[in-house]
């Protein structure tokens, strides 16, 4: 068996002193060459482009100069040569993550918003990541933990994992110092203690729950990321089997946008739904036992006889 191979940062980093070198992305300011720029036109369609001096961009609409793009306000409007204006802006993270390259499926960042939010991702966690994906959740992960945390991030695949590299790479503008991500399986591989936050976006969560509770500190969190009802329901019954974790607490989110011009206000007929189930779990204390669960009876359910 190839023993996994870690890259990014050190094997066991040392807790962090002093201020952590910084990213190369600026987001904010006048644009700069290197820059990516969402170029969206009159009927909302977004062309992103990397800023070089010298270059254009070209569309049957007509070209764009990128110098004269670089060095202007985000917010700005181009006229093309073709007469159509396109208004700039950076992308957020959330454009980045929808629009960047894959391999594996991205998470929404609905669902994203939901794992940093609901599983308490703060400044200065440890995070482990299981697995990487394409990097989207790595670059939201990293964006919550900041320079001074670390998430760690494992990927079974290597073409995936060199995949989530460049585009965690490409959003910050080079190596983020908090990011160590390792090819191979995290119930095989995981090295770290005393972690915060496990995130869990694999097809059997349920398999790695032991070496999940073992890298937990009493008050921890595991957050499952799952597609089906058969998957949540086997990850939340495993929980509660397992004996180290609080009662779990499973959940989706849907997002439904809505047309607003003048009084003309009603939701949208599309919206996004289903992408996927949630389930969080608090880690125990050591040989604490979790309380018995009471079930409350089905509405209407007739009471069993004494006798049963």
């Amino acid at each position: 068996m190839t023993e996994p191979q870690p890259t990014g940062v050190p094997a066991q980093p040392e807790a962090p002193v002093g201020p952590a070198p910084s990213t190369g992305r600026i987001p904010h300011g006048p644009f700069r060459a290197g820059d990516q720029v969402q170029l969206t036109d009159p009927k909302g369609r977004v062309n992103t482009i990397t800023l070089q001096p010298g270059k254009l961009y070209h569309s049957h609409k007509g070209a764009i100069p990128h110098d004269e793009i670089i060095g202007s306000p985000e917010g700005s409007v181009f006229r093309s040569t073709g007469g159509t204006e396109y208004l700039a802006f950076r992308p957020l993270l959330a454009d980045f993550a929808l629009r960047m390259p894959r391999g594996a499926a991205v998470v929404y960042p609905k669902d994203a918003a939901q794992i940093v939010a609901m599983a308490d991702i703060f400044p200065g966690a440890r995070v482990v990541e299981a697995g990487a994906g394409s990097g989207a959740l790595s670059c939201f992960l990293l964006r919550a933990v900041g320079e001074h945390g670390l998430v760690s991030s494992y990927e079974r695949r290597e073409d995936f994992a060199e995949i989530a590299r460049k585009n965690v790479e490409t959003f910050f503008g080079g190596p983020h110092p908090a990011w160590r991500l390792t090819v191979g399986a995290l119930e095989d591989a995981l090295a770290e203690t005393e972690v915060d936050r496990v995130v869990l976006d694999m097809l059997a969560p349920w398999e790695c729950l032991e070496a999940v509770a073992k890298a937990l500190i009493p008050g921890g969190l595991v957050c499952a990321y799952i597609a089906t009802t058969t998957q949540m329901s086997r990850v939340v019954e495993a929980l509660r089997e397992h004996g180290s974790f609080a009662e779990p607490y499973a959940f989706e989110t849907m997002v439904r946008s809505w047309h607003v011009d003048g009084l003309a206000v009603r939701p949208d007929h599309r919206m996004v739904g289903h992408t996927g189930f949630l389930v969080t779990a608090r880690r125990l204390a050591a040989g604490v036992t979790p309380p018995l669960r009471r079930r409350r009876p089905a509405k209407g359910a007739h009471p069993a006889p004494a006798d049963a």
